[in-house]
């Protein structure tokens, strides 16, 4: 099995181009949402985080979102120790979901591709690219945020030009090149790596 690592800045189309694969007859392991699924069931994360910040964080409804994101807020070091809770849990979960996966291919959609090392665990990966203007006014549409919000998130992910160089492929999602040939080509040129899903 191959396994596909998809990402892209925020307003990319990252999720749009992770839809399509799907439709392609893809499986596709959305890192984001099993993230979240994970941070409120997993006993490893749950007592990562109590330990570190004590059994206030989570409540019986789950984790206490907004009393974590009070913690790591503007500070580093506690991210890092979050994210090396959290990480390789989602690292794992994903490797145990792609076993039983009945497929030659797969994915796993993540914007923090790189910065979380789930490119580590992955075969191929794969960017989906817009400029930045484009990603701007995507974002503030769907998030219904300001532009100084959305420049901010963007300044804190790693910037678009270094995704690029990492990336094994690149999907140019611009409004100008249509995305269904170019998925087709990238599927096609995996299918002669041997992974054809037909």
């Amino acid at each position: 099995m191959i396994k596909i690592g998809i990402t892209g800045g925020i307003g990319s189309g990252k999720s749009v181009v992770a839809s399509l694969l799907a439709l392609s007859g893809i499986p596709v392991y959305i890192a984001d949402e099993e993230s979240k699924r994970l941070t409120n069931n997993s006993p490893v994360i749950r007592d990562g985080l109590i330990r570190l910040f004590g059994t206030d964080i989570y409540t019986k409804k789950g984790l206490n979102k907004r009393l974590l994101a009070s913690y790591i807020f503007n500070d580093r070091e506690a991210l890092r120790q979050v994210n090396a809770i959290i990480h390789p849990e989602v690292n794992r979960d994903f490797l145990d979901w792609a076993r039983k996966q009945d497929s030659p291919l797969c994915a796993i959609e993540s914007a923090i591709l790189f910065e979380s090392g789930f490119n580590r665990i992955v075969d191929v990966s794969l960017m989906v690219y817009a400029p930045k203007e484009i990603r701007i006014e995507r974002a503030s549409a769907r998030d219904s945020v300001s532009r100084e919000e959305i420049e901010r998130r963007i300044d804190n992910q790693m910037p678009d030009e270094k995704k690029k160089e990492l990336s094994d492929y690149v999907i140019y999602n611009d409004g100008k090149q249509a995305l269904l040939p170019q998925i087709h080509s990238f599927i096609e040129r995996l299918a002669e790596r041997g992974a054809s899903i037909q």
